[in-house]
């Protein structure tokens, strides 16, 4: 009863990220969703940009906190191991609702491009940058990721080991295809407006201090191997190593 009670709590942390992903995707786009980043102003923007402030280092220190080695070693005490991971991805779909229904918008243009050509370029690009993020994660184990593996090795009764480091596709051309696919997700918009362009660089700056500390883990489990794959693979941008 255990083991299916675990396996039952993992299948409905996945849905959780499954259904915030999808709102994230509508946020960003402005698509398909009651709330967007680029939505109608409720608050002057000064108000409105200290409460998405507020948001934004709420989400930054959960999802960095938590995914820390250190934090999971503390936090294991408490919280099985089979249900740590699906823990923290329920944590973090909490944390991005509450950022999706508090968010206030600004609604002044940074930029606008009315060119039909140049829109459909830009949203071609976020497009790419959504399939970059499901096919990065794909290829690196999307079920240990979010936590299923971690269920289902509990279910049957299995001892859990990690995946290992590998480097398959895009991860031979930069470190964090992931994050690459984040940042084109928001970055790429034909409407930049106030409360988007703060967004954008919230989630910009949270990901070059989680890019950080998954480093120095990474260098700390696997040593040599990822010091040679850093030297030799580029962080996020494909430019070309001497």
């Amino acid at each position: 009863m255990r083991r299916w009670s675990v396996f039952a709590y993992g299948l409905v942390c996945y849905a959780s990220f499954v259904v915030v992903f999808a709102y994230t995707m509508g946020f960003v786009s402005g698509v398909g969703v009651p709330k967007t980043v680029d939505g109608p102003a409720a608050a002057p923007p000064r108000e409105a940009a200290l409460v998405d402030v507020v948001l934004l280092v709420a989400f930054a220190v959960q999802h960095s906190l938590m995914a820390r080695a250190s934090f999971k070693r503390w936090w294991t005490q408490w919280v099985p191991e089979s249900i740590e991971r699906s823990t923290y991805v329920i944590a973090s779909s909490l944390i991005l609702g509450l950022l999706f229904w508090q968010w206030q918008p600004i609604a002044a243009f940074v930029w606008h491009v009315e060119s039909p050509p140049g829109r459909v370029v830009l949203h071609s690009l976020q497009v790419c940058g959504w399939l970059l993020v499901l096919v990065a994660t794909a290829l690196i184990n999307h079920a240990d990721l979010f936590g299923l593996r971690q269920v289902m090795v509990f279910l049957r009764g299995r001892r859990y080991f990690s995946p290992g480091f590998v480097t398959p596709g895009p991860y031979h051309i930069v470190r964090h295809p992931l994050y690459l696919g984040w940042l084109l997700a928001f970055w790429a918009t034909p409407d930049m407006t106030g409360g988007h362009l703060l967004f954008a660089g919230g989630m910009t700056g949270y990901v070059r201090l989680a890019i950080a500390f998954e480093e120095r883990d990474l260098l700390q489990e696997h040593g040599r191997k990822y010091r040679e794959y850093r030297s030799r693979v580029p962080m996020l941008l494909p430019w070309p190593r001497r």
